[in-house]
């Protein structure tokens, strides 16, 4: 892991946090809390949460030595060691530091910010009693006030945004590719949030963000327009993804001058706020930094991976809201991909049905992972 960092404080992200993007880091392991990493990246690079997936845990646990003390216990305790325990105990502990390097954050945004997300078991995902249960649960055992507990966006998981909301308890809704999947987003946080009012808990303590991933979109898109092939097809390549993050912060701003939200802001609530995540640039013909640079508009959170982050650190250009004044722009990107043959609604949901996939195949590697980790350490 790259953890060198100059002792000085960024002026591309310090501009970029001054424009109201709150920067998240897309990666998360015990080293980067134990070494000060994590507490170096927040002084320096404006870092002010964490996202974790199955695929960021299984390269962790993969690498290093900064499990084996853990593995090690679990291992050679009164019991035989339970694989999927292992991965709880390793993943919850790991999450829960996090929280406690980033509560000053958390504190000092009134609870906005400081957040780390952990994700419900992927194999879930299709499960929504199953989901409601285990959020309950994660919320439980790492019992910090600034965790979200990463929700994907199926169908299935409607439901349970709602519910957990409800409960009281903060969500990273993740792996949003479409704009009509935001919308329902949307209507199911504001009616977890209607429904904690209801049963009287306070809904200031409650947070949530909608995970709408973007690199994925062009990918997909890229090669769609590719296999098009015309000029007019060519000349959208690398445009499909950022206009439609564009659309999902237009949804975001409608819904807030809603009468709907203005009732629950009227009690305190926290608006939902739209997060930009797979923001590492997949086409290296692209900048490193067009998913960051692109896509500036108060009230946004983007998280990065530290690639990423890094890039905006030394070479990013913040120009301001790159968001709001280029609406009428992103309908007709999206408009124009449409007129010469894309599908972005087929792009979407093959998108959340391969995003699901890999999530479940990082899961099973974590497990093997953490298998072969008790393996050895047992004596």
């Amino acid at each position: 892991m790259s953890n060198g960092i100059a002792p000085t404080q960024s002026e591309a992200t310090a501009q970029l946090s001054a424009e109201g993007v709150a920067i998240w880091l897309d990666d998360l392991s015990r080293d980067r809390i134990t070494s000060g990493n994590l507490a170096g990246l927040m002084a320096t690079r404006n870092v002010v949460g964490v996202t974790t997936n199955p695929t960021i845990f299984a390269g962790a646990l993969a690498k290093g030595s900064s499990y084996s003390a853990q593995l090690g216990e679990l291992a050679n305790g009164p019991s035989t060691p339970d694989v999927d325990a292992a991965v709880w105990a390793i993943t919850t502990r790991d999450v829960r530091s996090a929280c406690d390097v980033l509560r000053p954050a958390h504190d000092a945004s009134g609870g906005v910010d400081g957040r780390v997300s952990i994700e419900v078991d992927p194999r879930l995902a299709r499960d929504t009693a199953g989901t409601i249960a285990l959020a309950a649960t994660l919320w439980q055992t790492i019992d910090r006030p600034n965790l979200f507990i990463k929700i994907p966006a199926t169908v299935e998981g409607l439901p349970a945004i709602t519910a957990t909301i409800a409960a009281g308890i903060s969500v990273n809704v993740t792996l949003i590719f479409s704009l009509e999947r935001y919308a329902a987003v949307i209507d199911a946080y504001l009616a977890g949030i209607e429904q904690a009012a209801a049963a009287g808990l306070d809904v200031t303590d409650i947070g949530s963000v909608a995970s709408f991933f973007v690199s994925r979109v062009d990918g997909a898109a890229d090669a769609a327009l590719a296999s098009i092939g015309t000029p007019e097809a060519l000349a959208l390549q690398g445009k499909v993804a950022v206009a439609n993050a564009r659309l999902a912060y237009d949804i975001h701003t409608q819904i807030l001058a809603s009468p709907r939200w203005v009732a629950l802001a009227a009690l305190g609530a926290k608006p939902q706020r739209p997060l930009w995540a797979s923001t590492g640039v997949k086409n290296p013909a692209y900048p490193d930094t067009l998913y960051v640079t692109e896509l500036v508009a108060d009230g946004v959170v983007n998280t990065m991976p530290e690639a990423t982050l890094q890039a905006v650190a030394d070479h990013g250009v913040i120009t301001g809201d790159t968001i709001t004044t280029n609406v009428a722009d992103a309908n007709a990107t999206i408009a124009a991909f449409a007129g010469v043959g894309g599908d972005l609604a087929g792009i979407t949901e093959h998108l959340e049905t391969d995003g699901l996939t890999k999530f479940v195949t990082s899961w099973e590697e974590l497990l093997a992972t953490v298998s072969t980790g008790l393996a050895t350490a047992q004596s």
